[in-house]
């Protein structure tokens, strides 16, 4: 009787530029190895809300209006740019995905071990809410999800 080969647990891991994004990838790329998992880092692009000739305006664009190829690109040098910086040896894919972020995490998430998301990393009293994308998955996600200050980093550090 032939079993389905088992599967390697899959982080998921929500990346669009910004420090808070990367905290959460360093995070995940530092946590998923002692897991036995490997790290799928996600982003999500949306066409501009100005974007087209209705109004008279075309903003400037991405590689010829190619918003999922510079999403793409992005989204591959950060993760081979942190990915080095860390020194990780997890095995890490990249995802790019047409749609709102919180609604695109939330759907990469189905299946995945565990959803790692930043925060918006503002600073004083802001900084203990959480974004909107943030809170959607928290609140909706398929599976647990774990929410990386932007300050975990420089705490890490300090700790070490």
């Amino acid at each position: 009787m032939n079993q389905p080969a088992p599967q390697i647990p899959r982080v998921v891991v929500g990346v669009d530029g910004s420090p808070g994004s990367e905290t959460a990838l360093r995070w995940a790329l530092a946590h998923a190895p002692a897991q036995g998992a490997s790290v799928q880092a996600v982003t999500a692009w949306q066409y501009p809300d100005m974007y087209g000739y209705s109004w008279g305006y075309l903003p400037s664009v991405p590689d010829g209006g190619n918003f999922s190829a510079a999403a793409e690109k992005a989204l591959v040098e950060t993760v081979a740019r942190v990915t080095a910086e860390t020194g990780s040896n997890a095995e890490v894919t990249t995802r790019v995905i047409e749609g709102h972020p919180a609604q695109v995490l939330r759907d990469a998430a189905r299946g995945a071990h565990l959803l790692v998301v930043g925060t918006r990393g503002h600073g004083s009293f802001a900084g203990v809410l959480l974004g909107s994308v943030s809170q959607h998955c928290v609140q909706h996600a398929p599976c647990p999800v774990v929410v990386v200050p932007q300050d975990a980093a420089s705490a890490a550090s300090a700790a070490q």
